[in-house]
């Protein structure tokens, strides 16, 4: 399988470029797993990026939002991991053609440390598809796993070679993290801006939006903020921006916006 190695003077160019993807790239799943068709219903509408929430429970990785409602067979490998795999392997090394990898962001609601030690066992098994991160470079393939939620920092970041990188937050913007490391900057719309879709944006928030996705872009990183009002107001403002990652629980409405805002351009 193909990898390219993406030093960073070029992480937007290879890793992070959207620019020649199909629209609904820049969708992202947000809590996927509650969907009907898990992983499935945003593949098939094009989405880019994909969110699943994990416990470590007794040896496995359970995908849910809440503790009650884990399943022992919801585990991250039945879900995610393995019909990605089979895609891969039928798609000739991508999940889709036009795109060079998919994220998966894996939100650990569990302990970090636990959770994560058996993560990497379980994604050892699928290392031919995952990309790999060092602290000099990023060799990207298939599928890109991120962590979010109860984020295992320190130890990913002490790690020479690893599968995973860490979803960062806005502050991580003021200081010198690593883009090998922080990839992807994630925060609360509603912590930062009261403006939620209703009517026109103010001026200085919008003026904020654009700066915050254009130092992350400076910096070789994507943007995505969760928690906004998930209608096509927010969906503009975010598109227009130049918002990497537009969340959503609306799959089939933001595919449709998307397409038709890009059609709009030309």
């Amino acid at each position: 399988m193909n990898r390219r190695i993406a030093p960073i003077a070029l992480l937007l160019a290879v890793v992070l470029n959207v620019a020649a993807q199909s629209p609904s790239q820049r969708a992202h799943a947000h809590n996927d797993y509650e969907h009907p068709r898990p992983l499935h219903d945003a593949l098939e509408q094009g989405f880019g990026s994909v969110e699943a929430d994990i416990f470590h429970i007794d040896g496995a990785l359970l995908v849910a939002h809440d503790r009650p409602k884990v399943s022992p067979e919801r585990t991250l490998q039945s879900l995610y991991l393995d019909p990605l795999r089979e895609r891969v392997q039928q798609q000739g090394g991508r999940v889709h053609p036009d795109a060079p990898t998919f994220v998966l962001l894996i939100d650990f609601k569990s302990e970090a440390g636990h959770t994560y030690q058996r993560l990497q066992e379980v994604l050892a098994d699928y290392r031919e598809m995952l990309t790999v991160f060092r602290p000099d470079r990023t060799e990207t393939n298939a599928v890109t796993v991120i962590l979010s939620g109860n984020r295992p920092t320190a130890t990913v970041a002490a790690e020479p070679e690893r599968l995973v990188a860490i979803d960062g937050r806005l502050p991580d913007l003021e200081g010198t993290a690593n883009p090998h490391l922080i990839p992807l900057i994630s925060d609360n719309w509603r912590s930062h801006f009261r403006w939620n879709g209703v009517g026109t944006i103010p001026d200085e928030e919008r003026a904020r939006l654009h700066d915050w996705v254009e130092r992350a872009h400076a910096q070789g990183r994507r943007i995505r903020f969760w928690a906004g009002a998930d209608r096509p107001e927010m969906w503009r403002v975010q598109w227009e921006a130049g918002v990497d990652l537009i969340n959503t629980d609306r799959l089939a409405d933001l595919a449709r916006f998307l397409e038709q805002a890009e059609a709009g351009r030309h």
